[in-house]
């Protein structure tokens, strides 16, 4: 058993508030969740408008499947146009 563990921290120009970064996240998070059927939720910077750091997790039987699965999801956040890439860690247990 693989586990890909990818980490992204984000910056969201369009955010004005907390509460409009927690509707542009959970818009974001429930497609990524449902596009690539992989665990997602935000780990850090709660507090801030601006900036947000989101984990995901996925499980496959081989090292390159769980790759791929992985810059697919980068791939897609980065097309959204909604958010822009900041910094992405990637961990392959």
């Amino acid at each position: 058993m693989v586990i890909g563990i990818l980490t992204v921290e984000l910056y969201l120009s369009e955010s004005l508030s907390l509460k409009c970064k927690r509707k542009i996240l959970k818009s974001l998070l429930d497609k990524i969740r449902v596009k690539f059927n992989i665990a997602v939720a935000e780990v850090g910077k709660q507090d801030q408008w601006k900036q947000a750091v989101v984990g995901m997790a996925c499980v496959s039987n081989e090292t390159s499947h769980a790759y791929q699965i992985l810059s697919s999801v980068v791939n897609f956040i980065e097309n959204q146009g909604t958010v822009e890439l900041l910094s992405i860690k990637t961990e392959i247990l």
